[in-house]
C-alpha cells in the first residue's frame, strides 16, 4: 500500500514539475537515526574533549546534503559567472569549506549570531538569505541581498554582520556583538570567524584578551584552510596549533571536513559560552578548492595532485553522501533528485541574476541609517548633495 502511494505522489510530481523529493522506496525502508564514529578532538584548557560518536537522524543528514549541495553549485556557478565577467571584482569562493559553515550552524540557534570575512557567500545563505538574492548581490544587481552594493564581500542578512573586507577587523566586532549579548541577558551567542592567514593579526589577540577579561558568550572559529592567500600555513606562522592561539583561553582543533564532529565541537562551545564560562577558540581544519580569490589560480603553491588528493579522501558532500548510504538512510535516487533540485534553483537565480536591473544611482546613499528620517549626504565635492533614505 505505501508502495501505491509512494509511486502516485511521483508520478504527481513529475506530472505537475513539482519539486517534491521522493525515492522509489519508500520512507519505513529507511534507517531513521543511526550513530557515527568520528574523529577525536585535540583540546587546549578543556577537561574533557567532545564525544567521538554522533548521532544523526535521516532528516537531518538531507537537510545537511541539501545545504551543503546547494552552496557547492552556487559557489560553481559564481565561478562560471565570474569567468564570463558577469561578476566583477573581489570573489572569494567557499567550496571544499561547506561542512565549516553548516556543522557550525547545526551546533547553535538561528537566534544566535554570526560574523565572517569576505568568503561569506555560504554563511549568507545557512543564516537566511537566499541563493537568488545572493547570485543577484554578486552581479551588482536591485535585487541583491544588500541591493547590490555590496557585492561578493558585503551581504548581510538577520544575525549575520558580514562579510567583511578588512583581515581580521571583523573580530573586534564579534566581541561586540557578544558584549550586547551578555549585556541584554538574553542567553545568545556570537560566532566570530576568520582565517589562518588572519590568524596573525594584533588586533585578534587583543580581542582575545577582552573577550576573557568580560567571560563573553564568544566563540572564535580559525578556518584553517592552509593556506593565507598564496603562503601556507607553515610559512606564516610560527606555531601552526591555531587553538591554542588564546593561551587562557580553552580551545579544540576540529576536523573540518567532518560536518558531524564540526556540530559536536559547536555544541560544546556553545554549552560554554551560554554557562558563562566564555569566550571558547575553535580551529576548524579544512581546505579550499578555488584558490583564494577568482585572480588566483590556486595552483602556483600547490599541486593540482594536491587538491584531487582532498577531493577524493576528504570532501564533506561526499563523506556525508557514503554515510548515508553504507548505513541506509537514503538511496542513491532520492539524493540524485536532490541534486537536481538545487541545480535548478542555482540555474534560476543565476538567470535572475543576469537579467534583475542595476540600482539607479538616486539609491546610492540609502540605508546609511536603519530607521532615520531622510537626509542630505555630501557627494564628492561641497555643492554635490545626494539624499539619503533609510
Amino acid at each position: 500500500m505505501l508502495t501505491n502511494i509512494s509511486n502516485v505522489l511521483r508520478a504527481c510530481a513529475q506530472r505537475n514539475g513539482g519539486a517534491v523529493v521522493m525515492s522509489a522506496r519508500t520512507y519505513a525502508d529507511f534507517t531513521t537515526q543511526a550513530t557515527f564514529e568520528i574523529k577525536k578532538c585535540d583540546v587546549h584548557k578543556l577537561d574533557e574533549a567532545p564525544p567521538t560518536q554522533a548521532v544523526m537522524t535521516r532528516d537531518e543528514g538531507l537537510q545537511y546534503y541539501r545545504t551543503m549541495q546547494m552552496m557547492r553549485r552556487m559557489e560553481l556557478k559564481a565561478d562560471q559567472l565570474y569567468k564570463q565577467k558577469i561578476i566583477r571584482g573581489f570573489c572569494h569562493l567557499y567550496d571544499g569549506q561547506e561542512a565549516c559553515a553548516v556543522g557550525l550552524e547545526a551546533g547553535i540557534n538561528i537566534t544566535d549570531h554570526l560574523i565572517t570575512a569576505y568568503r561569506a557567500h555560504g554563511y549568507t545563505y545557512t543564516r537566511g538569505g537566499s541563493v537568488r538574492e545572493i547570485m543577484a548581490e554578486l552581479t551588482g544587481r536591485r535585487g541583491g541581498i544588500a541591493k547590490g552594493k555590496g557585492g561578493s564581500m558585503h551581504m548581510y542578512c538577520k544575525n549575520f554582520y558580514g562579510g567583511n573586507g578588512i583581515v581580521g577587523a571583523q573580530v573586534p566586532l564579534g566581541a561586540g556583538v557578544a558584549l550586547a549579548c551578555k549585556y541584554q541577558g538574553n542567553n545568545e551567542l556570537c560566532v566570530c570567524l576568520y582565517g589562518d592567514g588572519a590568524a596573525n593579526q594584533g588586533q585578534i589577540f587583543e580581542t582575545y584578551n577582552m573577550a576573557a577579561l568580560w567571560k563573553l558568550p564568544l566563540i572564535f572559529v580559525c578556518e584553517n584552510n592552509r593556506y593565507g592567500m598564496g603562503t601556507s600555513v607553515e610559512r606564516a606562522a610560527a606555531s601552526t596549533d591555531y587553538y591554542k592561539r588564546g593561551e587562557f583561553i580553552p580551545g579544540l582543533r576540529v576536523d573540518g571536513m567532518d560536518i558531524l564532529c564540526v556540530r559536536e565541537a559547536t555544541k560544546v562551545a556553545a554549552d560554554l559560552c551560554r554557562s558563562g564560562k566564555g569566550p571558547v577558540l575553535m580551529e576548524l581544519q579544512t581546505y579550499r578548492y578555488h584558490g583564494h580569490s577568482m585572480s588566483d589560480p590556486g595552483v602556483s603553491y600547490r599541486t593540482r595532485e594536491e587538491i584531487q588528493e582532498v577531493r577524493s579522501k576528504s570532501d564533506p558532500i561526499s563523506l556525508l553522501k557514503d554515510r548515508m548510504l553504507s548505513n541506509n538512510m537514503a538511496s542513491v535516487e532520492e539524493l540524485k533528485e536532490i541534486d537536481v533540485a538545487v541545480r535548478k534553483e542555482v540555474e534560476d537565480a543565476a538567470q535572475f541574476a543576469t537579467t534583475d536591473p542595476e540600482p539607479p544611482l538616486e539609491d546610492l546613499c540609502n540605508h546609511i541609517f536603519s530607521n532615520n528620517p531622510p537626509l542630505e549626504v555630501r557627494g564628492t565635492n561641497p555643492w554635490s548633495k545626494l539624499k539619503s533614505v533609510s
